[in-house]
């Protein structure tokens, strides 16, 4: 078996995430999950409050690796890390065809990189947009987020 990284704003992680996170670790030895400084978004978290939101929603699993992509080609950290497998979540067809694009466009850049998709399966209607939405609004985050995540918000937007 392999390595894979698994990049992303995660902000915040969501339980999608987090089964995306644990189906690859049925492939991975170690997943390393990148959480991406992403210049055309406002962040609700900081990069420091999102590792260790993942980092606590994972249990501090040693199979998994949580580190900051701050810039740069994906292609080249996964290099870096010494990783030729990106892993990537699907939610419904639309991901699919911009996934599709970005893994093709990896390859072009660095041929020794595949991307491996998995399904969001139960959790093919969650986003972390959606999420910050329905927390700003005060609504039910029971079973969609990290119990640690969902107090994170209450305690940004309130009960």
């Amino acid at each position: 078996m392999a390595d894979a990284v698994y990049a992303g704003s995660f902000d915040p992680i969501t339980n999608g995430h987090v089964a995306i996170i644990r189906a690859g670790l049925v492939a991975f030895d170690r997943i390393i999950v990148a959480v991406l400084t992403n210049t055309s978004k406002q962040p609700l978290f900081s990069v420091d409050e999102r590792i260790e939101m993942i980092t606590h929603a994972l249990e501090g699993d040693p199979r998994v690796e949580v580190d900051r992509f701050d810039r740069g080609l994906l292609v080249d950290y996964a290099r870096s890390k010494g990783v030729n497998v990106l892993l990537r979540g699907l939610r419904a067809a639309g991901d699919f065809e911009y996934e599709l694009q970005m893994a093709n466009m990896n390859s072009h850049l660095n041929p020794s990189v595949q991307t491996v998709f998995i399904g969001a399966n139960d959790y093919f209607f969650v986003s972390s947009t959606l999420i910050k939405e329905i927390a700003s609004l005060g609504g039910n985050l029971g079973g969609v987020v990290p119990r640690c995540v969902e107090e994170k918000l209450r305690a940004t937007f309130g009960p």
